[in-house]
């Protein structure tokens, strides 16, 4: 697994760390830093082989994973658990690509200093944002 090795705060290593030991052993996590846990059943995505977000490949077979046939396909987890929880309408939604600069880091960081939102999607810094129009918007012209 991808551990990103710069310096990072104690605070930040804290979390980091909080997150590995829970969510580790109970979801399988493979720390994207985007987390759409509650989007998947629960189930971690990213550890399919070829890391799909947004379903199963068209390669899996009977419900066995087309890399490695000894392994459930994930997305066949997925489903299956999804089934079973309030919120299993969540996996018909389309998960954006990863942002490849947040692996290895806890997403629990990045959601409370707003690098993603709460449905685990990268939200881009202000030097990426496009710049919104605001010409003509919501100004009001003052009559003399």
């Amino acid at each position: 697994m991808f551990i990103n090795v710069k310096a990072k705060p104690w605070y930040i290593r804290v979390v980091d760390w909080i997150e590995r030991l829970i969510k580790g052993p109970v979801f399988d996590c493979s720390m994207c830093g985007q987390c759409i846990l509650r989007s998947t059943g629960l189930t971690c995505p990213m550890r399919c082989p070829k890391q799909m977000r947004n379903g199963p490949c068209g390669g899996s077979m009977n419900g066995k994973c087309e890399v490695f046939p000894e392994r459930p396909c994930i997305w066949h987890l997925i489903w299956d658990r999804s089934e079973k929880l309030p919120w299993a309408g969540k996996l018909e939604q389309i998960q954006p690509a990863v942002d490849w600069r947040l692996w290895g880091t806890p997403s629990w960081w990045h959601l409370l200093t707003g690098r993603i939102d709460i449905n685990g999607h990268a939200v881009p810094p202000p030097e990426e944002r496009p710049e919104k129009a605001t010409a003509g918007l919501g100004s009001v012209a003052k009559v003399s």
